[in-house]
C-alpha cells in the first residue's frame, strides 16, 4: 500500500475518532449544564416556598449520598446492561425525579427525589467518562480533557442564567432542568461508536490511602464540607442577602469563573514546587474570601460578586491540588482505589456539609455561613502544617504532573492514571 493510501485510510478513522469524542463532549456539556442549574434551582424555590434553611441543607446531603452510592454501583451497572442502557436508565430516573419535585412540593418527597437525582448524575458521568477512557490516547488527552474542562465551565455557567429569565416559582424551571436531561440521551443514542469494555470495579482500600497521604484524604473531605455547602447553600446566603433572582445566578457564575480562572495557576506552581506550600496558600485565601463575604458581602452586590469569585478561586482548586499530591506517592496498583477513597471523602463531606451549614444559617445569620467554611479552611491550613512536619516534599523525579479535575465520578482519575502508564515515567501515576 502506498503513502497515498495509507493516508487515505487514516483520515476517514481520525475524522470518526474526532466525531464520537465530540459526541461524547456533547452530551457530558448538556448534563453538567441541567445539573449546574438544578443545583441552584432546587437551593432558590425551596427558599421560596418557605422551608427552613436546615432542609435545604438536607437537600444537598440527599444529592451526595446518592451520589456516593452510584460512584461504586454504577460500573456494576454497566457491565450488566452496556452503556448506552445505564445512560438512558440514568437520564431517565433524572428527568423523572426532578419532574416529580415539580408536581409535588413535599419536603419529604423533595429528599428523596434528590437522593436519585445524585445516583442518576453520578451514573451518567460514570457512563461519559469511562468512555473518554477507552477513546483518548496520549497524544489527544490534554486537548481533549482541556475541552472537556471549558465545556464543564461554560455549560454550568451559562446554565444560570436560565434561572432568572424562566424564574424558580414555577413549573417551567423544572421542564427546563428534566429538558436538558433528556437532550443528553440524543447525541449518544444517535452514535454509531461502539460501546467500549465496561469498567472493572471501584475497589475501597481506605486504610491503605490514609497511609498513602491523610492530607488527601482530610482535603477532600474539608473539599466535600464546604465547597460542596457553598453549591448548596450559597443560593440561600444570596437570597437571605436581598440579592435578586438573577443576581443569584451571578454569585454562583463568578464563584464557578473564579475557580476556573486560578485552576491553572496553582497547578503550574504545584508542579514546581512543594504542593504542600500552594495548597496552604490556595486554602488560605479561601479562608480569608470566607471571611470577606462574612463581614463585607452583604453591604453591596458588587461585594458579594467579587468575595463569591475570591472565594471559588482559591476553593475549587484544592481538590484537584490534594489529588495531586496523593498521586505523587502513589504507585502503579494503586490508582484504583485511591480515585474511589477520595471520591468518597469528597462525597462523604459534600453529604454532611450543607446540613451543617443549613443549621448554622438557621441558629445564626446567613452571613454566618462563610464564617463556618473559614473556620473548616482554617482547620485544614494546621493539619498541612503538622503533616509537613511528618512527611518531606517527594523531589521533582518523583512528582507527576498536576491536572484540573471534575468531581462528577472516580473515571475522570483513571482516565489519567491509565494514560500515565501508557506514557512510561517514574511510575507514579498521572493524574
Amino acid at each position: 500500500m502506498s503513502d497515498q493510501d495509507s493516508g487515505a485510510s487514516k483520515k476517514p478513522t481520525q475524522l470518526s475518532e474526532a466525531s464520537g469524542l465530540a459526541t461524547l463532549i456533547l452530551s457530558a456539556g448538556i448534563l453538567l449544564a441541567g445539573n449546574g442549574l438544578q443545583v441552584t434551582m432546587v437551593s432558590v424555590r425551596a427558599n421560596l416556598e418557605g422551608f427552613p434553611s436546615l432542609f435545604i441543607g438536607a437537600t444537598g446531603t440527599a444529592y451526595y449520598t446518592g451520589f456516593a452510592v452510584a460512584c461504586f454501583l454504577a460500573p456494576r451497572l454497566i457491565a450488566r446492561a452496556g452503556h448506552i442502557r445505564v445512560f438512558g436508565a440514568m437520564a431517565a430516573l433524572a428527568a423523572i425525579s426532578t419532574l416529580c419535585m415539580a408536581i409535588w412540593v413535599e419536603p419529604l418527597l423533595w429528599l428523596v427525589a434528590r437522593v436519585a437525582t445524585g445516583f442518576a448524575f453520578a451514573g451518567l458521568s460514570t457512563v461519559i467518562e469511562s468512555w473518554l477512557n477507552a477513546r483518548v490516547t496520549r497524544e489527544n488527552r490534554a486537548r481533549v480533557f482541556s475541552i472537556y474542562r471549558v465545556v464543564d465551565l461554560g455549560a454550568v455557567t451559562g446554565a444560570q442564567f436560565l434561572l432568572p429569565l424562566f424564574g424558580a416559582g414555577g413549573f417551567e424551571i423544572f421542564a427546563v432542568v428534566a429538558v436538558f436531561f433528556c437532550m443528553a440521551l440524543i447525541p449518544i443514542s444517535l452514535s454509531r461508536q461502539d460501546s467500549p469494555a465496561p469498567p472493572s470495579d471501584l475497589n475501597l482500600n481506605p486504610r491503605r490511602i490514609w497511609k498513602l497521604s491523610p492530607l488527601a484524604c482530610v482535603g477532600c473531605l474539608t473539599i466535600g464540607l464546604t465547597n460542596g455547602a457553598f453549591r448548596i447553600m450559597g443560593p440561600v446566603y444570596a437570597t437571605e442577602s436581598g440579592l435578586a433572582v438573577e443576581q443569584v445566578a451571578l454569585f454562583i457564575s463568578a464563584g464557578i469563573v473564579g475557580g476556573a480562572a486560578l485552576q491553572y495557576p496553582f497547578g503550574w506552581l504545584s508542579d514546581r514546587f512543594d504542593r504542600r506550600k500552594i495548597v496552604i496558600v490556595a486554602t488560605a485565601g479561601a479562608t480569608l474570601a470566607g471571611l470577606f463575604l462574612t463581614f463585607l458581602g452583604g453591604e453591596r452586590a458588587e461585594m458579594m460578586y467579587l468575595g463569591a469569585f475570591l472565594f471559588g478561586a482559591f476553593a475549587i482548586p484544592l481538590y484537584s491540588l490534594s489529588v495531586a499530591h496523593a498521586n505523587d506517592f502513589a504507585g502503579p496498583g494503586d490508582y484504583v482505589a485511591l480515585s474511589a477513597t477520595l471520591t468518597l471523602s469528597f462525597a462523604l463531606g459534600a453529604a454532611v456539609g450543607p446540613a451543617i451549614a443549613g443549621q448554622v444559617i438557621a441558629l445564626t445569620d446567613p452571613r454566618y455561613f462563610f464564617t463556618y467554611t473559614s473556620v473548616l479552611h482554617g482547620s485544614f491550613i494546621l493539619f498541612v502544617l503538622y503533616r509537613m512536619t511528618r512527611r518531606r516534599s517527594p523531589g521533582s523525579d518523583q512528582k507527576g504532573k498536576y491536572t484540573p479535575l471534575l468531581r462528577t465520578s472516580p473515571m475522570h482519575i483513571r482516565v489519567f492514571k491509565r494514560l500515565k502508564g501508557e506514557e512510561g515515567g517514574n511510575g507514579a501515576p498521572g493524574r
